[in-house]
């Protein structure tokens, strides 16, 4: 398979909570391993004079957090630690750390809060300068940006996903393959006009330590067909107390929420269909993720096929190959300066579970009830 960007590993800890309490502790410990992570990939000029501080949790709902220079101390929300995504809390986490090297590091205590040295620090850190105050979290942009983009394509792409459940199945094969037709023209169509965007980065899947062969495939199917860069970033992993990785995708907020509904579709068929596949059978290590590379590639090729079939001879429709978008390029190389690239094989690989992946790949229809789109983790917003 092609490389998939990762960051490397940061600091790690030990055993998971088994209370209340206990959880806590595991977030605040968390706390630490993040920041620990964030200073080593700062300049070494930076990140090597920059020293540990005291981790806290308020009770306050007026903001998400703040850094105490007299107390040396980061204090985040109870509410935003206990009720929202660790990338959200990650985020607000990164902006006060910024204040902390802004104070510390470049001196910025004679400048405003939010200064030119605090956005130096931001930049340095890759934090989101505005994640601040009552800012509105993640998800919450997420969903207002898509719901804000409406137009006829995308109007024509949510019918045509509620169309691909249709009980006919060459209607819904049809309907899926138009719709991925259509999400490639509307982005082309925007890269070549240079039209300006907002960019936005989420984690989807869950953090863990570690992560199988056919989850880096699934990254790569991300990247190539719906408009998004994928890369795995060190993340905590709440039930171990340890530091693992994450699949963090970057994009605009409609392709994102795109990329999101086909990762998880896509994890919970492969799911589904392995337990179908393994039931009564010896279950060797590393088959279910032979069997899962099997299905992404049997998807991947049946949208290959489908792309193939509405290229004409003369070429007239290359466009519809995915173009790189230097708007997204840009914001994700200020994000993520240092990135290394690597290849996972597999030294053995099950050849019947793949080969019973791919065909179900092959006969995959990815789909969406007009009943599931919306705000709660849908696709594309209904219709008006």
């Amino acid at each position: 398979m092609s490389g998939l960007k990762k960051l490397r590993m940061p600091y790690e800890g030990d055993g998971p909570p088994p209370d209340p309490t206990e959880r806590e502790r595991s977030i605040l410990h968390g706390l630490a391993c993040e920041w620990e992570g964030a200073r080593r990939l700062l300049d070494p000029d930076y990140g090597r004079h920059l020293r540990r501080p005291l981790f806290a949790l308020t009770d306050g709902r007026s903001r998400w957090g703040y850094w105490s220079a007299d107390r040396r101390e980061i204090c985040l929300s109870r509410h935003l630690v206990l009720n929202h995504a660790w990338d959200a809390v990650r985020e607000v986490l990164f902006h006060e750390m910024a204040h902390q090297l802004a104070d510390e590091i470049l001196g910025a205590g004679g400048e405003t809060a939010h200064g030119p040295l605090f956005h130096l620090a931001c930049d340095r850190l890759g934090a989101n300068p505005r994640a601040s105050g009552s800012f509105p979290l993640l998800i919450e942009r997420l969903d207002r940006a898509a719901a804000a983009t409406r137009d006829r394509q995308l109007e024509r792409i949510r019918k045509l996903l509620a169309l691909a459940g249709s009980a006919n199945r060459h209607e819904a094969e049809a309907a899926m393959l138009k719709a991925h037709e259509l999400i490639a023209r509307h982005n082309t169509g925007r890269i070549a006009r240079a039209e300006p965007i907002e960019t936005m980065s989420i984690f989807v899947g869950r953090p863990a330590l570690r992560h199988r062969r056919d989850h880096y495939r699934l990254a790569a199917l991300l990247s190539e067909f719906y408009f998004v860069l994928p890369i795995w970033v060190p993340a905590y992993v709440m039930e171990r107390s340890r530091m693992g990785r994450v699949l963090e995708i970057s994009g605009t907020p409609r392709n994102i929420r795109t990329a999101a509904y086909v990762h998880a579709f896509m994890q919970r068929v492969i799911g589904e269909e392995w337990q179908g596949f393994a039931h009564g059978k010896a279950r060797r290590r590393g088959r279910a993720s032979d069997f899962g590379v099997g299905v992404i590639e049997g998807f991947r090729a049946r949208l290959e096929s489908g792309r193939a079939q509405r290229l004409p001879a003369d070429g007239t429709e290359a466009a519809l190959v995915p173009l790189k978008d230097p708007v997204l390029e840009s914001y994700f190389k200020r994000r993520y300066p240092h990135t290394v690239r690597v290849t996972r094989t597999a030294a053995r690989v099950d050849r019947r579970a793949l080969n019973a992946g791919r065909d179900v790949g092959r006969r995959l229809v990815l789909s969406q009830p007009v009943a599931e789109i919306g705000a709660s983790g849908g696709l594309l917003p209904p219709a008006e």
